[in-house]
Order: structure tokens, then C-alpha cells, then sequence
């Protein structure tokens, strides 16, 4: 269904993926016209292949025909986009720009810098490192005076453990700034690459294991680091496991109901019952129960120690573990699916996106920026800075900064291939910014507020240049552009339109009743019991109509939580294997024994084939609505902008 809950990234990109063309957009041998605008034959052909690669090497009438139809409908609605002015509108503009932020990155990176560390992560993931640290709180931007006493602080930590031979988990439990070491004595357990951030994971890498480092800073303060083991990777494990709540918040009983429950259901799997349906069924991970218990992969570092310890505990696939305890409650976990290392080619796009999003992240644009200022010949005039800071220090510590009337906005202070930076430029970036640069900190904040300035206008420019530097990165845009038209008008004539429309809609539902309709159904209610005994207890309450189906599971469950399941639905054929098997009437059935239990079925009544409420069916009308608006819209928009095809031309394409 096409409605206002999509993602509008998700749908253009969709759309762009099949129509872009932007540096296919050649119009000779012309293929067709939409209104105005031909369309050449080479780049029909191209957009072609670039979306149905396995089908141009010899492509059928029939699809061609499909895939320009389609074509056509795209550039229609493009066409109308623009008509009404949509590309030029100032809402419209902004979105563009911020996606261009987005696809621009990837080029604003150092690529050989990139390698080195991708190359670098890779060789790291084959190892996982068992660490402990000390940590001594410092704020990235503390003072001079702060960051000695912390380093002198840490300082004094490491002469003590080494010097009085003190036990590294006490002193952390004493002097650790980590919250966390007050129970952990500092140890991290295991981790591997990407799992700190990357200063953190360079100094336990490097280290040597049983020595304890120098002190080394991160955006957290200054830490000590003993690594106390390393092993090979384990690689990564899929799992999918039954849980039951034993959490804090649980009273006693709860808790231990919880606890005879989960070896109850282990018992179940001793006995052969399937792992997936007793998940589905008994666990109260409601997000993986659905799914028979399973778990997206995972690998070191990713759960609870004692999950994560008895999941790469199982050797085989389809083996299960007792029942355990963790912090959440009771477990039963089952092997679906172990991963050892992946290849580095399997690896690196994973390990590059991984880049993107962590502190390597500043290494890279570090690496970049060098680069564009020998690329740019950039140039910097200090005397211009020197000036604007003796005119303006004052009101750099303010907390709201303007810029000083007294300097001149055009004296140069930077200049980048042929164009020239000024003072002026400066002082509205930190107005726009601003900076907060207290008074004892003032030089660094200064330098910090000036780096980041020539960083960004650095890192400007070239993104302006992207589309003279980099064909595809034009092409890129232009789908993007249409992407986004294309979303914006449609919303508007189509799926908005349809929701609106509560009339419309429900006079289209009433003209087409015919594709809504229920089946025969069967209103039942299905009593799945742990035995035959069970099974008669039960048959005899029910026949007390008094006894609410709370009450029942209440008595019934009371020695053993899995003694009673009750399903009630209106059920049509091929639903549920039990229903399908039994005569619809209304009726008890006898006892039918089914995976290890004893289940019967209540008739409550047979319902013949119906017309669906259009409140049952809402959405799948809708959907339906809309592509009707489609269509007609499309009817419109041809009759607006004549779509003319050359058959001649047409039966020539891909002719080799």
C-alpha cells in the first residue's frame, strides 16, 4: 500500500533506481516524444540495462514494451512536477541540499587513508582483546590547569600499582572515575575492533599483554590499560532462544513460576517438541518469539556475558543449552547458524561503513583536508586574523557574539583556488556558531573556532565542485531531484488524495465488493491440553458456561504453567491444520492427539462467505483506490503532454 507512512527516501530512491538517467540523456535517433521533451534512443537503451542487466542481452518485445511504458509514466509526471514550479520552490531546495550533504560524502574522503584503515580493522577483527582499564575524568575542552591534574592524577595510579605491586581490579575499584568499576574492577571482558572507540582500541591492540600502558587520552579523560588475554575471533553466532522474565522487578513468585516454566518447556524439547513453535508459544521476547525464537546475528561483545557465553558454548547447529540465567531472566538458546571471519572482500564494505560512523572518521577528514589545501593552493594571511582578534576578544567570550564594527570586512584571511575568504566571512561563521570561548581557555577556543572554519569552507568548496569533478555524482543528483518531485506530486494527487477522500473511497469500495469477501469461516476455539486427562478435566468445566477462560487457564495451570493453551479465531481453510481436519458444525470434537498433546475443538458456529466491512479492509482498499487515482491521473497527463512513440526506431532497439 502506497500511503503516507512510507519513507519518501525509501520511494524515490526506488523510482530513481528504475528511471534515473541524467548522463544518459542523449537525444539523438529519437525514440520518443513527452510533450516537449524526446528521448533518444541510447538512452532508453541505457536506463534499460543499467536496471534490468540479466535482460539486456536479448530482451523481448514484451518487456520493452512494459519497461517504456513505465518510462513514459515517469516523465510525465517529472514533466508535471516542474510545471508547477516545484523545482524552483524553497522547500524543495532545502530538502535537495541536504541530500546532497548526504551523497556527497563518500567523496570527501581520503581513499588511500580510507584502505590503510580498512585494511588496518581487518587485521585487528582477527584477534579479540580481554582488556581492564583505570579512568580519570577530562572534559576535551578542560584547561590547561585540569588536564595536568588529571594526567598527574592517572600518573600517580600507574606508579602505585607498579612500584607497591598493587592489584590492578582493587586499585580500579578505588580510584576508577568508570562507574562501572565499582563491580567489574575495570574489566571490560572481551571486545574486538570497532566495539571503543578507535584511541581506546589502538592502545589495547598495541599494548603488551600482563604490561600496563602509559596513560593515553580519549574524549573521556586519561586512562591506563592492562590487557589480561586475547584469543582468536569467534566470529559471530545466530541464535534463536525461549525467554522467560526473571528481571529485578518481578516479585519472588514470579519469578520462580517463571523458573519451573522454563524446565518445563525443557522438558517439552527432551521429549521432541519443536524449538520454533515452543518459542512462539512460551517466550516472552515477544520481538523473536514471532520469528520462532530467533535472534539477529551476533558476535563478541554484543550480549550479556552469560548469553553470549552459552551461545558460542554450542558446537553444533540445531544443539540447545539448558536452561540458564541472565539479567533479563531464564534462557534456552538453540544454534541456528555460526559465521566464522568473513573474507577481507566479503568484509570491507561492512568495515567501511563502520569507518564512516567512528572516530577514524576525524583521521580521514584530517588526512582530506591536507590534500585540498596543496590541491587549492591554499594561502592564509595571519596579519587579517591577528587584527580581527585585537578588535574583537571581548566579544568572543560573550555569549552572544557580533561581529566588531571597527574591522574591515573585506581584508582577505584565507584564500582557496581563485577564491578569497575574508574576515567578514569569519565573523559570520562565528556568529552563526557561536563558539564558546571562555575567558581561560581563549587560545584554544580561538584555534579551534578558526580550524573548524577553514575545515568546513575547505570541504565547501570541493562539494561544489563535485559535479564538474564527478559525472556520476551529477547523475546522482539529477535522479535524486526527480526522486523527490516525483514523491511530492504524487502525495498530493495520489496518496493523500486517496485518505482524504473518505467518500470517494467508500463509494470505490461499495463498486467493488466482489474483490472483498470473506471464505466460508469457522468461528472456533481450539483447547490445546498437555494429556488426555487434562484434556476431560477441561471438557468438563466448559460445559459450567460461568467459567470465564481466565478462570479456566488460572485452575487448570495452576501445578504447571503448559498444562492449558486456548486459541480462539474465526478460521478459514488452510489456516490451522487441526480446523481443516475436523466437520464444520457446531460441536465438541472428540480428543485428537497432535505433537505430544491432546488438543479439541469448540464449534461455536459455521460462517458462510460474506462481503468484508471496509473497516476489516481498510487498507487493502486504499491501496487499490490509489492505483485507480493513478491511472487516471496518468489518462490526464497524457492528454496534457501527447506521448508520441517511433515504432521504427523502437523495433531497432539493442539490434546488434
Amino acid at each position: 500500500m502506497k500511503n503516507l507512512t512510507w519513507s519518501k527516501k525509501i520511494y524515490f530512491s526506488a523510482a530513481t533506481m528504475l528511471f534515473g538517467f541524467g548522463a544518459f540523456a542523449q537525444n539523438t535517433n529519437t525514440l520518443m516524444t513527452v510533450g516537449s521533451d524526446k528521448v533518444g534512443k541510447q538512452e532508453f537503451e541505457n536506463v534499460f540495462k543499467k536496471n534490468n542487466s540479466k535482460l539486456a542481452a536479448n530482451p523481448d518485445e514484451k518487456t520493452l514494451r512494459e519497461y517504456l511504458d513505465l518510462y513514459i509514466n515517469f516523465k510525465l509526471k517529472v514533466l508535471e512536477a516542474k510545471s508547477y514550479g516545484m523545482d524552483t520552490a524553497v522547500s524543495f531546495r532545502k530538502e535537495l541540499a541536504g541530500y546532497r550533504k548526504q551523497l556527497a560524502a563518500p567523496y570527501l574522503t581520503d581513499k588511500e587513508v580510507t584502505e590503510q584503515l580498512i585494511n588496518e580493522a581487518y587485521d585487528r577483527s582477527k584477534k579479540e582483546i580481554r582488556a581492564s582499564h583505570i579512568l580519570i575524568n577530562c572534559k576535551e575542552d578542560a584547561s590547561a590547569k585540569d588536564t595536568l591534574a588529571a594526567y598527574n592524577k592517572i600518573m600517580a595510579i600507574r606508579k602505585k600499582i607498579l612500584e607497591k605491586k598493587e592489584d590492578f581490579g582493587k586499585v580500579a575499584m578505588e580510584s576508577s572515575e568508570d562507574p562501572s568499576a565499582k563491580t567489574n574492577k575495570g574489566d571490560l571482558g572481551f571486545f574486538s575492533v570497532f566495539a571503543m572507540v578507535y584511541s581506546f582500541e589502538s592502545a589495547c591492540y598495541k599494548a603488551k599483554q600482563g604490561s600496563i600502558t602509559m596513560p593515553f587520552r580519549t574524549k573521556y579523560g586519561y586512562h591506563i590499560v592492562k590487557v589480561v588475554d586475547s584469543r582468536p575471533a569467534q566470529g559471530e553466532v545466530k541464535v534463536a532462544h525461549i525467554m522467560l522474565r526473571a528481571t529485578a522487578k518481578l516479585s519472588k513468585e514470579d519469578s520462580l513460576r517463571n523458573q519451573n516454566k522454563i524446565n518445563e518447556v525443557y522438558k517439552m524439547l527432551e521429549g521432541g517438541q519443536k524449538f520454533e513453535e515452543l518459542a512462539k508459544q512460551y517466550s516472552e521476547d515477544k520481538g523473536s518469539a514471532k520469528n520462532g525464537g530467533i535472534l539477529p546475528v551476533f558476535g563478541t561483545g554484543k550480549m550479556v556475558p552469560e548469553f553470549e557465553s552459552e551461545a558460542f558454548a554450542l558446537k553444533n547447529v540445531n544443539d540447545y543449552s539448558k536452561p540458564f540465567a541472565t539479567s533479563y531472566g531464564w534462557h534456552i538458546v538453540k544454534l541456528i547458524e555460526r559465521k566464522s571471519l568473513p573474507t577481507f572482500d566479503a568484509a570491507k564494505a561492512d568495515i567501511k561503513a563502520k569507518i564512516s560512523r567512528d572516530s577514524r572518521a576525524d583521521i580521514n577528514k584530517q588526512s582530506f583536508i591536507v590534500k585540498l589545501k596543496k590541491e587549492y593552493k591554499f594561502t592564509e594571511t595571519p596579519a587579517s586574523l591577528k587584527k580581527f582578534y585585537s578588535k574583537a576578544d571581548s566579544a568572543l567570550a560573550l555569549s552572544a557574539f557580533k561581529k566588531p564594527e571597527t574591522i574591515n570586512p573585506k581584508d582577505p584571511i584565507f584564500t582557496i583556488g581563485t577564491s578569497v575568504y575574508t574576515i567578514a566571512d569569519y565573523a559570520d561563521y562565528l556568529s552563526q556558531y557561536q563558539f564558546n570561548m571562555l575567558k581561560d581557555n581563549m587560545p584554544k577556543a580561538k584555534k579551534e573556532a578558526y580550524d573548524n572554519f577553514v575545515n568546513k569552507t575547505l570541504l565547501d568548496y570541493e562539494e561544489n565542485k563535485l559535479d564538474q569533478k564527478y559525472p556520476e555524482f551529477k547523475t546522482l543528483m539529477e535522479e535524486y531531484r526527480d526522486g523527490i518531485l516525483l514523491f511530492e506530486l504524487t502525495d498530493q494527487k495520489v496518496w493523500s488524495a486517496a485518505v482524504k477522500d473518505t467518500a470517494g473511497l467508500e463509494l470505490f469500495f461499495e463498486q467493488n465488493k466482489v474483490n472483498y469477501q470473506w471464505a466460508d469461516r469457522l468461528d472456533a476455539k481450539i483447547y490445546t491440553c498437555a494429556n488426555e486427562v487434562i484434556a476431560n478435566d477441561v471438557r468438563k468445566l466448559i460445559k459450567n458456561k460461568k467459567i470465564s477462560e481466565d478462570s479456566l487457564l488460572r485452575r487448570i495451570n495452576k501445578t504447571n504453567p503448559l498444562n492449558l493453551a486456548i486459541k480462539s479465531d474465526k478460521f478459514e481453510k488452510g489456516e490451522n491444520a487441526i480446523i481443516d481436519g475436523i466437520v464444520w458444525k457446531k460441536s465438541v470434537t472428540p480428543n485428537i492427539v497432535a505433537n505430544n498433546t491432546v488438543v479439541f475443538v469448540k464449534v461455536n458456529a459455521k460462517l458462510n462467505a460474506q462481503t468484508k466491512a471496509l473497516n476489516e479492509v481498510r487498507g487493502t482498499v486504499t491501496a487499490d483506490y490509489q492505483n485507480k487515482l493513478e491511472k487516471e491521473w496518468i489518462g490526464i497527463l497524457k492528454q496534457k503532454y501527447p506521448v508520441q512513440v517511433d515504432d521504427t526506431v523502437f523495433r531497432t532497439l539493442f539490434a546488434k
